[in-house]
């Protein structure tokens, strides 16, 4: 947040620092009786402005001269669209008629094809139409585009929606409303009607009694009963102002001892869940959410153009720098070189044009975004998240009968691996381990040697890792992790961050039991240098415990950010030295002030100064830190995407993680890759797995669809 003394500069200087299109930045006014008033004031946040010297004639003409004849200039038409405000454009579509008798947008559909001429021509429509024409095509035909609907709907203010709403009418005739309330159901309806009054309060006013009220209501209306009163989160969430519910969702944090968007996870479900966190997150920070949005319409194996599209061309004139910087905090990449890497020709290069620049060339956020990244790790260091397993004990257990039923899986001619699959994928590692002592009591057989010689490759594998205590599983993989001609530094460095220390102890005595050998004398004897003294302290399992000392974090901050000025070598044993044995709650203050600090974050500095498995190391102690059921769905992701699986990986965390936080691990994947866990197995295992038994098993852990 800018303060009053940072405004009180030239407007010069302002102008230069922030870019050139208004937004409001909010400072705060109390009145006497404790509310609180938003007090507007303009600062320049987009990237396409008013351009000098306009002539609509001139422009006009130029624009002729490029489409007359074979063929057409388009570096001239990108060059001149992407230069002038919308407001500019709109005169320059009046003169082109005046002057010619012709309209421009049917010549430019006309002269230009595909994904350019898509962006160019949306770039001609004024915001309201645009925004109309983009809600019409998500309702209309056979399908529905909800996430479109979800996008413009959460993010708009009251006069985007009002005006939307009449331009919807003027162009197609019909009430917007109905088209909507006609294309879709239940509670996802009801709030998108609310959202489409355009009435959200906007007095900027906040009653802290009712700030108290909302927050204690939407308690009581979710995580407080059974079952979830979803007009409660409608009616608070569809009309409240945004400094309002920004005071709920701290307060909401205190009385549930988690974030509101845990709850809507946890409470709501599909288009309606997607359509309440777009809500919540837009409340939080509009170019947040937009970061994210852009960054889904890129990743992975396509491009969801129609999104990217409308992205860049509604936010260009608004909060393009914000969304910028958002973006970098978020995925330490730039905005402009993921669109570089993602799109091409004409239609990248107009894209670029509206992105304004490479943000990667800068090295510290700007005031907003320094702000958001201090809140990030205030939200984190506040919410309490309640872990989830998909794996429970099972009810009516009986350790004798499941023996039983896995001897006759396994007896005589071929194997019944769907039994197999049922019982073990189904039982707690607890209960497991009592079948496999019944096992041998009653048969007098080794129930893991008969499960290796019954099953194979990955299945076995999976079986196996399940049958294997935590630390004996831990240990094991630890042990793959090491032996043969590569290391899996990846594989050392999730299994040493994610542990606890009775976890870690756990592993280093099963280590030795297994393998007569210390894990300390493993890593030393196949690692080196720092990373090796780095997984040499974790596996010390003697990290702190308890919560933050906010005193001594304030101290570390200061040290960690001298330490970015020192050599290499200086830098790496200190970020050790505290990444390494301060606990966790107290490392989440400790990156928060290390903000305040340097005006920088903490993952961007391990990245720019960092190098290798040092580098991955101490990025995986922050992501962890921040999130860790997020870490693992990133973890998770990178283990199925692309051409091969690394089922090493996905054995490892689907196993490890059924019984801890496997359902919060869901969770995150679905909100950062757009699919759902669940489905993301069935694709993704498919190819070499030809029985459809390892899928079955890894579904049965992942335990259910989103």
């Amino acid at each position: 947040m800018l303060t009053l003394e940072r405004l009180h500069k030239s407007t010069a200087q302002v102008e230069e620092y922030v870019g050139m299109t208004t937004i409001c930045i909010a400072l705060h006014k109390s009145g006497l009786d404790g509310s609180v008033e938003e007090v507007p004031f303009a600062v320049f946040r987009g990237t396409l402005s008013d351009a000098p010297d306009f002539d609509p004639s001139f422009d006009a003409e130029t624009l002729y001269n490029a489409m007359k004849g074979i063929g057409s200039d388009k570096e001239t038409i990108l060059d001149l669209i992407t230069s002038r405000s919308n407001a500019q454009r709109q005169e320059v579509i009046a003169a082109y008629k005046c002057s010619f008798g012709q309209d421009l947008i049917e010549d430019l559909k006309y002269e230009l094809t595909g994904k350019f001429e898509r962006l160019i021509v949306s770039l001609m429509r004024t915001p309201p139409y645009h925004d109309a024409k983009e809600i019409h095509d998500a309702v209309k035909g056979a399908g529905t585009n909800e996430r479109c609907l979800i996008e413009i709907l959460a993010s708009r203010n009251n006069k985007q929606i009002q005006d939307m709403v009449a331009a919807y009418k003027d162009a197609y005739g019909r009430d917007i409303e109905e088209d909507v309330i006609v294309d879709t159901s239940g509670h996802f309806k009801k709030m998108l009607v609310v959202l489409l009054q355009g009435t959200r309060d906007e007095s900027g006013v906040v009653d802290a009694d009712l700030v108290q009220q909302d927050a204690q209501d939407l308690y009581a209306a979710g995580e407080e009963k059974w079952g979830t009163d979803e007009a409660t989160f409608i009616m608070i969430l569809g009309n409240r102002s945004v400094t309002h519910l920004r005071m709920v969702f701290d307060e909401y944090e205190k009385i549930a001892e988690m974030s509101i968007e845990d709850s809507i996870k946890n409470e709501l479900s599909g288009d309606f869940e997607r359509l309440m966190l777009a809500v919540v997150q837009c409340i939080r920070s509009v170019p947040m959410f937009f970061a994210k949005r852009l960054y889904k319409s890129m990743k992975g194996l396509g491009t969801a153009d129609n999104t990217l599209i409308r992205i860049m061309i509604s936010r260009s004139e608004i909060d393009m720098l914000d969304i910028r910087e958002c973006f970098r905090l978020r995925y330490e990449k730039s905005l402009y070189n993921m669109i570089q890497d993602d799109t091409s020709g004409d239609y990248k290069r107009t894209l670029l044009n509206l992105c304004g620049g490479d943000d990667d060339l800068a090295g510290e956020f700007f005031p907003e975004a320094a702000q958001i990244a201090y809140k990030m790790w205030e939200l984190s260091a506040m919410t309490k998240v309640q872990l989830r397993p998909t794996v429970r004990p099972a009810p009516d257990f009986d350790p004798a009968a499941d023996a039983q039923a896995l001897r006759k899986a396994m007896k005589g001619f071929g194997t019944d691996e769907d039994a197999i699959i049922d019982i073990v994928a189904q039982r707690s590692n607890a209960q497991r381990q009592e079948i496999r002592q019944a096992f041998k009591s009653l048969l007098g057989r080794d129930l893991m040697k008969d499960l290796k010689s019954e099953l194979s490759k990955n299945l076995e594998r999976l079986i196996i890792g399940l049958m294997l205590t935590p630390a004996e599983f831990d240990a094991k993989m630890m042990k793959k992790a090491i032996e043969g001609a590569g290391t899996d530094e990846h594989a050392l460095i999730e299994i040493l961050v994610t542990r606890s220390n009775e976890e870690i102890q756990a592993m280093n005595d099963a280590y030795r039991a297994g393998y007569k050998k210390s894990l300390e004398d493993a890593i030393h004897s196949d690692t080196s240098g720092h990373f090796c003294r780095i997984l040499v302290s974790l596996v010390q399992g003697a990290r702190e415990e308890g919560p933050a000392d906010v005193e001594r974090a304030c101290a570390d901050a200061q040290e960690l950010a001298d330490a970015c000025n020192a050599e290499s070598d200086d830098m790496e044993i200190k970020f050790m030295s505290i990444l390494c044995t301060r606990s966790f709650p107290h490392l989440r203050r400790v990156f928060q002030e290390f903000v305040r600090c340097t005006n920088k974050d903490i993952e961007q500095i391990i990245k720019k100064e960092m190098s290798g498995d040092v580098k991955n190391a101490f990025y995986a102690i922050v992501r962890s830190v921040k999130n860790q059921p997020s870490y693992f769905a990133d973890r998770l992701y990178k283990a199925m995407k692309g051409l091969g699986t690394d089922d090493r990986a996905l054995i490892r965390i689907m196993v490890s993680r059924s019984e801890v936080d496997l359902f919060n691990i869901r969770k995150e994947f679905k909100e950062t890759h757009d699919v759902s866990l669940h489905e993301f197995i069935q694709v993704e295992t498919m190819i070499g797995d030809t029985s459809g038994d390892y899928r079955k098993t890894l579904l049965i852990l992942c335990g259910g669809e989103d």
